[in-house]
């Protein structure tokens, strides 16, 4: 499968915004409406389209704390049938990220929901979190897409966040192995945690290191991109940004999307990236 940027977005320079998803059942925040989840998704996915996003993450943030690799059946149920809502919901691509590190359950998901791509926090090599050492899955994962048929792209973070590489690869060392071992369809750039900004050097970094390879591998800044900050992202050789907290009513990574928050943001993008329009 040829996952294309350009194809997916119908831009070289995308932003996605993410919906974070308050605790689903089961998990200890859980506050007892599915209903209201639902509805929260509607709304925060409505104002990510109307502030013009090309696409959007789901992930599920309130689910702490995580289960480092298989995420419980009844997560996989739940975050199908949100997905299966918000993707005929919207007409942007859908991502999906099932933390904090089930790369089988986000395809599965994506997979069943119609979704384009997923996020995969810890796709080669290996890291130190709190939820103990995650390992890359990269052949299973590989191996599951083709086994399901799924034009899903995957999207892998090079050093996530709240994590700590275990081993001494160099940053352009793992976003390579990232990229031609583990074969990602595009890499992640983070700052240390959730809304902390990402270190321009490092998406020049990881950008640099992939100017040899024959096929191209977008890079995304992940976290703390800002109205103020999307240029010097893209100018440091992001093809895009995924952006959460900055696009939340008063800054705050759990409140509501804010569309005119979504609108900065984007047409701050676009004008960095030479394009107009809406």
């Amino acid at each position: 499968m040829a996952w294309n940027l350009q194809e997916t977005f119908e831009t070289d320079r995308p932003i996605l915004g993410m919906i974070h998803l308050p605790a689903l059942p089961g998990a200890p925040g859980y506050d007892g409406s599915r209903e209201a989840i639902r509805t929260r998704v509607l709304e925060d996915a409505a104002a990510l389209e109307a502030g013009g996003v090309d696409g959007i993450v789901v992930e599920n943030f309130g689910d702490s704390p995580f289960y480092p690799d298989s995420v419980p059946t009844h997560t996989v149920a739940e975050m199908s049938a949100i997905a299966t809502t918000l993707t005929s919901a919207v007409d942007v691509p859908v991502g999906i990220n099932v933390l904090r590190n089930d790369a089988e359950a986000a395809l599965s998901v994506a997979a069943a929901a119609g979704a384009s791509f997923i996020r995969v926090n810890v796709h080669v090599g290996a890291a130190a979190t709190d939820q103990g050492v995650l390992e890359g899955q990269a052949h299973e994962t590989l191996r599951l897409r083709d086994r399901l048929e799924a034009d899903v792209g995957i999207l892998a973070d090079v050093h996530v966040k709240h994590a700590t590489p275990v081993g001494d690869a160099s940053l352009e060392r793992t976003a390579l192995e990232t990229a031609e071992r583990g074969r990602a369809d595009g890499l992640i750039v983070s700052g240390s945690g959730t809304g902390q900004e990402t270190g321009l050097e490092d998406v020049e970094r990881v950008a640099s290191a992939l100017e040899g390879l024959e096929r191209d591998v977008p890079v995304f800044v992940g976290s703390g991109v800002t109205a103020e900050t999307v240029d010097d992202c893209l100018a440091a050789g992001a093809s895009g940004a995924i952006v959460g907290t900055a696009l939340k009513v008063d800054g705050e990574t759990t409140n509501r999307v804010s569309s005119e928050r979504v609108k900065s943001v984007c047409e701050a993008a676009r004008a960095a990236a030479g394009e107009t329009g809406a």
